[in-house]
């Protein structure tokens, strides 16, 4: 049954991507793309960073628990990076990070990443379109991402016990330090 309601959520959404990226080969990728005129899907929102290699994996944590459905971290070809070896440094921190987020329970597929060059505009446009079709057909993310969803038996619990008085005044003493441990 579950499976059925996600299929049914998943039909016409449309995710919500961070994409980090390096501002030397992946973000000038980018740019080409746009001035080539490169049709790709407007779900990514990008961040241009110095280097892939500076690209804390917290901010992709962050940035999924922020609501964002699928990250892109994008830099320069192994070899090629602007600060010499930023590159390695990156692809080493993301094969750490893709473990975790196994580890966590994610989907692979959420979290990519990819080398674009300065001069391949057609590869950022087919690399955005890969990563936002893959998103699209995982749906939702559901991971770690703050909701205000509480469960219909604890808010009924909340609504009777507000009206208690023991519950108010319990509250309050407990502040003061007069109730015991």
């Amino acid at each position: 049954m579950e499976k059925k309601e996600t299929r049914k959520q998943s039909q016409g959404f449309e995710p919500k991507i961070v994409a980090f990226l390096c501002n030397w080969c992946s973000y000038a990728g980018a740019d080409l793309a746009g001035i080539g005129r490169y049709q790709y899907p407007p779900n990514i929102r990008v961040i241009r960073v110095p280097c892939s290699g500076r690209v804390d994996p917290l901010y992709i944590l962050k940035a999924l628990q922020n609501g964002a459905d699928g990250v892109l971290v994008s830099g320069c070809h192994p070899g090629d990076c602007h600060f010499i070896e930023g590159n390695y440094f990156a692809r080493r921190k993301f094969v750490i990070l893709k473990n975790l987020l196994e580890f966590l329970g994610f989907e692979e597929g959420r979290v990519q990443f990819s080398w674009v060059s300065a001069a391949e505009g057609e590869r950022f446009s087919q690399v955005v379109k890969e990563v936002t079709e893959s998103v699209r057909k995982l749906g939702p993310a559901r991971r770690m991402v703050k909701t205000l969803d509480i469960p219909e038996d604890i808010l009924k619990d909340l609504e009777q016990r507000k009206n208690e008085p023991e519950f108010a005044a319990g509250s309050s003493s407990q502040l003061k330090g007069e109730a015991g441990v």
